[in-house]
């Protein structure tokens, strides 16, 4: 498996390794593995008040459930890459935007459905204020992962990922996993 640069196709759409299909994205789910970080304090101010950080949850990744690119993740995907980096290792971005760190993940965990994810999305930059008024509003709901494939295997059509490493979950508008998604509260 290459290095190669995984590239944004349409907004929200997720990842394709350039020239190929190994590095796809879009998944929302819930999740934490075991020693994934703690959870970190919340902030005081409402998620409804149009004020401070935006509290989010939800599953960004769904154990056997083919995306809308033949991608399904099998249960343990995430495991060695969770155990390695932590929550602190997967960044929350917007529409895989790399320059658009919108937030930080609090829990990200593996249970019996698929990867849960907790988080805040920060009042830091005007894309981070953007992004926490539009999912306030519920006009931004979906996830996607960013991710490099170690382990897949085919089946039929499918490709079933064994072993990922999770580099980042995104807030999207079109989750390539069309469950992918998230609450505010």
């Amino acid at each position: 498996m290459s290095d190669d640069y995984i590239l944004p196709r349409t907004a929200g759409e997720g990842y394709r390794r350039d020239g190929g299909g190994e590095g796809r994205t879009g998944l929302g789910l819930k999740a934490r593995s075991a020693g994934a970080g703690a959870a970190s304090a919340p902030s005081t101010a409402s998620p409804m008040n149009g004020g401070g950080d935006v509290f989010i949850r939800g599953y960004a990744s769904l154990w056997g459930v083919a995306d809308l690119n033949g991608d399904v993740v099998a249960k343990g995907a995430f495991a060695a890459s969770l155990a390695k980096t932590g929550v602190q290792g997967v960044r929350m971005l917007h529409q895989h935007e790399a320059r658009s760190v919108v937030g930080v993940w609090d829990r990200i965990e593996e249970d019996e459905r698929g990867l849960y994810v907790e988080g805040r999305v920060m009042d830091w930059s005007a894309e981070a204020r953007f992004a926490g008024a539009l999912s306030r509003a519920g006009a931004l709901d979906g996830l996607s992962i960013g991710f490099r494939s170690h382990r897949a295997r085919r089946e039929g059509r499918l490709r079933v990922l064994v072993e990922v490493d999770l580099w980042e979950v995104s807030l999207v508008t079109f989750p390539m996993l069309p469950g992918a998604r998230f609450s505010v509260g």
